[in-house]
């Protein structure tokens, strides 16, 4: 049987700490299980909390961006060397367009025929040769056009399809430079960029505009450095708190954008690992549905059990019990010093299986350095065993 993890992260996390974090967690499942397929779920940037007026709610808040906008096109970088797919998969949690009465194929197949159909240029064969990157952008083109998230992505397509063009190329270029990476090459920033807009010369039809659902994304803030001790504190506060509220009022899109994720995962089966408010996510998602290959659920740090003896998990309260189809292997991975993990074997007995860490810190940062500990990956082996 082949097994796949997914990864999902908890609260408060964006592009830098996702990147680390999902790192660190491939690199370690790696040594204990070679060759396991590991993906990644990054929720934070979409849907975590943010300041849609700026602040304007808090009294004398007053913004200080720090960061240049070129700093937010080399986040997104990070996280697609990571986890190419993220754009894709965006793009496949959008409404599909309104259907018309044209002629010709609507714009989904359309679009699927053409990437799925694309043949480099000699332009483009000739600026990946030059710089050594044949072979990794015929394997890059090989897993973009073969991924789930692709295809879930052109059934949103419109008529203009640039945005996703655009997320097909940059999943391509991404792709190409980690494999890359991987085999111990070095690409500077300003070579990947060139070696996109070659890329996109092909893929963009003529007169078409470029970048229009990234530059949405980045438009939206990603920090705020406040002046006043109010603002200050309440922009270190933000992401972690901040996603938390927003997950209790308006949490499915976070939910929606796991089960898309799972969805695309390759294999039989599936093990998910999800820290934090993460946990509490999938938690409510397996509750409500029942996705059969996910036959495994390890929640490290999380409030899943808290929430639902108070009464605040979304999708069950007490006395209900999991149901039927919930995970039959529930590992809850907890340390005692962080306030913000909890005990759910005795909460749903019979249905979760504690194990106890110590990671030696105080809180907060208890709660921060799970991955790090060898107790909690010798936990995580045998129960992939």
């Amino acid at each position: 049987m082949r097994r796949s993890v997914l990864s999902v992260h908890g609260t408060g996390v964006r592009e830098a700490s996702y990147t680390e974090t999902f790192g660190a967690v491939r690199a370690r499942l790696a040594d204990i299980r070679p060759g396991l397929d590991v993906r990644g779920c990054f929720w934070g940037r979409e849907q975590g909390a943010s300041m849609t007026l700026d602040g304007a709610s808090v009294p004398h808040y007053r913004q200080s961006r720090g960061g240049a906008p070129e700093d937010d096109e080399i986040a997104v970088w990070d996280v697609l060397y990571e986890d190419p797919w993220y754009e894709l998969r965006l793009l496949g949690l959008q409404a599909a367009p309104e259907a018309g009465f044209g002629f010709g194929l609507p714009p989904s197949e359309e679009f699927l025929a053409e990437v799925t159909g694309y043949v480099p240029g000699p332009a483009v064969a000739e600026a990946f040769a030059a710089r050594g990157l044949a072979g990794e952008l015929a394997e890059a083109l090989k897993a973009v056009v073969g991924a789930p998230e692709l295809h879930d992505a052109a059934a949103t397509a419109d008529a203009d399809g640039t945005e996703h063009r655009r997320a097909f190329a940059r999943a391509v270029v991404a792709m190409t430079l980690a494999l890359s990476f991987d085999r111990g090459g070095e690409v500077s920033g300003m070579v990947r960029d060139e070696l996109l807009a070659v890329l996109g010369t092909e893929l963009y039809a003529e007169g078409r505009s470029v970048g229009g659902f990234l530059a949405k994304a980045l438009a939206r803030p990603i920090g705020w450095r406040g002046r006043h001790r109010r603002g200050a504190w309440g922009d270190a506060a933000l992401p972690a708190i901040g996603d938390i509220l927003r997950y209790q009022a308006r949490g499915q899109g976070v939910r929606d954008h796991i089960k898309r994720t799972i969805e695309d995962a390759p294999g039989d089966a599936v093990t998910v690992i999800a820290h934090s408010l993460g946990g509490v996510a999938c938690v409510d998602l397996l509750v409500r549905e029942r996705l059969e290959r996910v036959d495994q659920l390890i929640t490290v740090g999380s409030q899943a059990p808290y929430f639902y003896e108070i009464g605040a998990l979304v999708s069950l309260e007490h006395p209900q019990s999991l149901p039927p189809g919930f995970p039959a292997r529930w590992l809850n991975v907890y340390d005692d010093r962080d306030l913000l993990s909890y005990r759910a074997s005795d909460v749903f007995p019979g249905r979760a299986d504690d194990h106890r860490v110590d990671n030696r810190q105080p809180f907060p940062w208890a709660h921060t350095t799970y991955w790090s500990n060898p107790d909690v990956w010798s936990a995580v082996d045998a129960w992939l065993s």
